[in-house]
């Protein structure tokens, strides 16, 4: 299958029903609905919660990550605003899901991810989903991906202390860099534009996401 192509499965009136559930939380993105209607998160979660893959709810994935709440995946995309033609960093893989919704709103997805185990996990999950067009990276997230840059869009799927500056500057002028920032006890996911030299930071809510760890945001554990 082609990068971003339909899956043939019995769950399109689930992902239906979760497009439906994002419409009316104000997703208004019809690239984004779209790809939330095609991409089957069901490949994307253990098998044994596989009944709950279109609940708009974050399930485990092991290792203690998550996939992300539909809901917030879908603010995060739309905050991208992506056409189509876009080459996009994501920090954090997962299981590979945010990353296959990102093959089909972008022309290429680099994504880093700390954890070998899964980025095993998300690379088998994309290869069964049939997502061509996402190249995996194990690293450290925080330092980006020099080699892809400069990026036209970063989502960061991480909290993190502070803007980490290699994702500023691997940012190509226009682009659009969306994370989660920790800000005492609470979480804000803000969205910053690239305008030459300068940044401009917009506010677009709260968030609850794991830390990122790295050298630009929270120690490892252990450390």
């Amino acid at each position: 299958m082609a990068a971003g192509g339909r899956v043939a499965d019995s769950y399109g009136g689930y992902r239906a029903r979760l497009v439906e559930e994002l419409r009316q939380q104000g997703i208004h993105d019809l690239a984004v609905l779209r790809a939330f209607a095609e991409v089957p998160r069901h490949l994307f979660v253990p098998e044994a919660l596989r009944r709950r893959a279109y609940d708009d709810a974050a399930l485990p994935i092991g290792q203690g990550q998550t996939i992300s709440q539909p809901s917030t995946q879908a603010t995060y995309l739309q905050a991208l605003e992506l056409s189509g033609h876009e080459r996009v960093l994501e920090i954090g893989t997962g299981s590979g899901y945010q990353a296959a919704l990102l093959g089909h709103l972008a022309e290429r997805v680099i994504s880093v991810e700390r954890i070998r185990a899964i980025t095993d996990l998300a690379r088998d999950n994309l290869r069964e989903a049939g997502f061509d067009n996402v190249l995996l990276i194990l690293g450290d997230g925080s330092l980006g991906w020099r080699p892809e840059a400069p990026y036209d869009a970063i989502v960061v799927a991480a909290a993190s202390p502070e803007v980490p500056a290699p994702l500023v500057n691997q940012l190509c002028d226009g682009g659009r860099l969306v994370i989660p920032l920790v800000q005492g006890t609470q979480q804000e996911l803000v969205r910053i534009r690239k305008r030459g030299p300068d940044t401009i930071t917009e506010r677009l809510g709260g968030a609850r996401f794991v830390p990122l760890r790295g050298r630009h945001g929270f120690a490892e554990e252990g450390d």
